[in-house]
């Protein structure tokens, strides 16, 4: 569910295991914390699922979301949740590789200032991730790095000059944000 200006509106989700939403609670809390980095900004939504997370900055003012995920399901709901919720104008969305948008952002000189990551849970993505969205330089001088992950995915308090800022717990989920220094 969203909330926002398109508060109330259900999203859909791909059948199977592979997908695994935000739940409404975590979604809720997580953009209470990052609410002023949203207004007209530039966010990424890395390993998309649902597109969930980029859709709920779009309806809490974010400019524009780009959707990017390797699984053709998740693409096609991604795109239908966009249609369905209005957004099509303010999204893209990238049926490819995260590791390669992230070198293409970056040699297109794309900058986001909110990044979301939620990758498959315990599969060691997301030191990479972090490390390649730093080398590539697309993260904004002020901007965040919302990762979505298991408690047992523990993650160091520094990644290259990327500072965890805070860290939620929410039952067996954690919500840890880096920022620049």
């Amino acid at each position: 569910m969203i909330s926002g200006s398109s508060k109330g509106m259900k999203l859909k989700a791909p059948k199977g295991e592979n997908t695994r939403p935000t739940t409404d609670r975590v979604k809720e809390s997580l953009f209470s914390m990052i609410n002023s980095y949203l207004i007209d900004s530039f966010v990424l939504d890395l390993f998309s699922g649902t597109g969930g997370l980029g859709i709920e900055a779009l309806s809490r003012g974010a400019e524009a979301a780009y959707f990017v995920d390797n699984n053709k399901m998740s693409i096609q709901v991604i795109k239908e949740n966009i249609e369905h919720t209005g957004y099509k104008g303010k999204s893209d969305i990238f049926f490819a590789d995260v590791g390669k948008m992230i070198k293409e952002f970056g040699q297109k000189e794309k900058k986001f200032d909110v990044i979301f990551m939620d990758p498959p849970y315990l599969k060691d993505f997301i030191i990479p991730c972090i490390e390649d969205i730093y080398i590539n330089k697309i993260l904004q001088e002020d901007g965040i790095i919302v990762v979505e992950h298991d408690i047992e995915d523990l993650l160091p308090d520094q990644i290259q000059s990327l500072t965890k800022w805070k860290e939620k717990k929410y039952g067996n989920t954690l919500i840890t944000i880096y920022s620049k220094e």
